[in-house]
């Protein structure tokens, strides 16, 4: 069970300057910054109260994030729940109904244990459960 929004990730190509107009936007330029390796991605992020959005912008080709903006632009990527178990969110889900993109979760960002959704099983929106890892 969800029980919090955690983040929305935004794909982008240029994370400085993305991450400059955020900041101009927000008009906050305290900013997070994380690389996921196993990803390939770079992230920057700004906190909205209990909140955050994470700007992400490939590393590498063949992430995730390169074929999303290949294939669609930049934009909203996913929305991010945080559930108190990740795995057992998994297991309740797919006996639902549910398609998994992840059976298991693995390391994210921020710390986070993180699996995601198929979005042609949660009306077209990439859906990323995360879990603060212990």
């Amino acid at each position: 069970m969800a029980k919090r929004i955690s983040h929305l990730g935004i794909a982008v190509k240029d994370l400085a300057s993305s991450e400059a107009l955020f900041a101009k936007l927000l008009g906050d330029d305290n900013v997070h910054h994380e690389v996921v390796e196993d990803q390939g991605v770079s992230i920057a992020s700004f906190k909205i109260g209990d909140s955050i959005i994470e700007l992400t912008a490939s590393t590498r080709a063949d992430s995730s994030i390169a074929k999303f903006i290949e294939k669609r632009g930049e934009g909203i990527h996913h929305l991010a729940l945080e559930v108190d178990d990740v795995a057992g969110e998994l297991a309740r889900l797919k006996s639902e109904g549910i398609q998994l993109i992840d059976d298991s979760p693995k390391l994210g960002a921020h710390d986070m244990l993180i699996a995601f959704l198929h979005p042609k099983s949660t009306n077209g929106v990439l859906v990323e459960l995360c879990q603060k890892a212990k």
